[in-house]
């Protein structure tokens, strides 16, 4: 398997990983708009406004929840995985010595060909380190030290 494959393989697993987190979002923003209409038949009183206000916050949080999986996509658009670098970019496979990294999006672990990758985002604190490195180059990261030693 090629590592122009693999970094294929691994934005699709970022992808599918963000299309079911909008999923989750978009089913909980519908099952708030339900239980507001279902609300909005009840009696009146304190209750009845209490558990309104109480589902209004509920959307809210929902509201904001998709916007930023909007943004989290919009940036996975940006993952340029088929033009190589001889530094570490939005797109660029990193291994060091201590993980191998895919600066993409904040997703975690994921798996090719039984290897891990660790996706991050370019401004996370460890995508802010990798950013720019050369193979060599070396890191202090939580106390370890990262050395680079292919990017791809």
């Amino acid at each position: 398997m090629t590592i122009l494959d693999i970094k294929y393989q691994l934005q699709e697993q970022c992808s599918n990983l963000i299309s079911i987190r909008l999923d989750s979002i978009q089913k909980t923003i519908k099952d708030i708009e339900t239980s507001l209409k279902e609300e909005s038949k009840g009696t009146s009183g304190d209750k009845h406004h209490t558990g309104r206000a109480m589902l209004q916050i509920e959307r809210e949080k929902a509201g904001n929840q998709l916007r930023e999986i909007e943004k989290v996509m919009r940036q996975l658009d940006k993952v340029d995985v088929e033009n190589p670098s001889e530094f570490a970019r939005l797109g660029s496979v990193i291994e060091t010595n201590q993980a191998i990294f895919f600066i993409s999006i904040s997703v975690g672990k994921l798996e090719v060909n039984k290897t891990i990758y660790l996706g991050v985002a370019p401004n996370s604190p460890i995508g802010l380190n990798l950013l720019g490195k050369k193979n060599g180059e070396q890191f202090n990261f939580n106390s370890r030290i990262y050395k680079i030693i292919s990017i791809k």
